[in-house]
C-alpha cells in the first residue's frame, strides 16, 4: 500500500466523504463509494442496506453495478474506486471480479477490511486479478464519521429501556 495521492484523487475521495455523509444522514452506515471511468464519468453512492433492505446494498457494489450496466460489460478496465472504508470480504470479491484495477480508500476495518486488514483478498496471488491498494486518503475525517455515527448509536441504545425493566414513577 502507498500513500502517493494527486488533488484528482483528494477531489474524488472528498465526493465519496460527501456521499457517506449522506448515507448517514439516513441512518446508514456512513461508506461512500466514487468509481471514476476512464473517460472520467463517475459513478458515486453511499450505503442504502437498510434503506432496500438489502445486505449487498453496500456503496461499493452498487456503483459498481451502475458503471458496468452503463458499459455494458463487467470488466472495469481503468476505472479506479474510491471508498472512506477498507472493503469488506463482498466487496473485495466484487472489486476482483469486476477486474477493477485500482482501489483507494480512506479508513482501515480491523473488524471486517479484506484489503490488508483482515485478510488481504483483492491482492491473493492465487486469483487472476490483483489489484493496486493504496489507503490513508481524509483516513482521519472518515475515520471521525464512523466514531460518530457508531457513537450516537450506542448513546441511543443506551437510553432505550431494557426489556421487562419496572417503570419508573
Amino acid at each position: 500500500m502507498t500513500e502517493s495521492f494527486s488533488p484528482l484523487d483528494r477531489e474524488h475521495m472528498e465526493r465519496a466523504l460527501s456521499e457517506a455523509r449522506l448515507g448517514a444522514e439516513r441512518d446508514e452506515v456512513p461508506v461512500g463509494a466514487v468509481l471514476v471511468a476512464p473517460d472520467g464519468t463517475v459513478f458515486a453512492d453511499h450505503n442504502r442496506t437498510r434503506e432496500v433492505a438489502d445486505p449487498t446494498a453496500h456503496a461499493e457494489v452498487r456503483v459498481i453495478r451502475r458503471a458496468a450496466g452503463r458499459l455494458g460489460d463487467w470488466r472495469l478496465l481503468d476505472h479506479t474506486l474510491y471508498v472512506t472504508l477498507e472493503p469488506c470480504a463482498m466487496c473485495a470479491g466484487a472489486i476482483v471480479l469486476a477486474r477493477i484495477p485500482r482501489l483507494v480508500f480512506a479508513a482501515d476495518d480491523p473488524k471486517a477490511g479484506m484489503c490488508g486488514s483482515l485478510d488481504n483478498l483483492v491482492q491473493d496471488e492465487r486469483l487472476n486479478h490483483r489489484v493496486a491498494v493504496e489507503s490513508g486518503l481524509l483516513r482521519d475525517p472518515a475515520s471521525e464519521l464512523l466514531r460518530e455515527f457508531f457513537g450516537a448509536r450506542r448513546r441511543s441504545a443506551a437510553e432505550l429501556p431494557v426489556h421487562g425493566a419496572e417503570p419508573t414513577i
